[in-house]
């Protein structure tokens, strides 16, 4: 963070990805804690559309093309 307690668009980022990666690791732990195959279902699509946000958040990291 920086001096203003402003966060960079970095720190943003990177801070948005990490509650990300742990709204990942709640969802797929609480597949096994249910029994109805829909809620299953919908805690693993949860899991991967935050996966692919990650992947956006990590593109943007590397400054990848489409970033530019």
């Amino acid at each position: 963070m920086s001096e203003q307690n402003e966060w960079s668009p970095a720190e943003q980022s990177a801070h948005l990805r990490s509650l990300l990666t742990e709204v990942i690791k709640l969802a797929r732990t609480d597949i096994g804690t249910v029994s109805d195959p829909k809620a299953q279902a919908l805690f693993e699509t949860t899991a991967q559309v935050c996966g692919g946000l990650c992947h956006a958040f990590d593109h943007y990291a590397t400054r990848e093309p489409a970033w530019r």
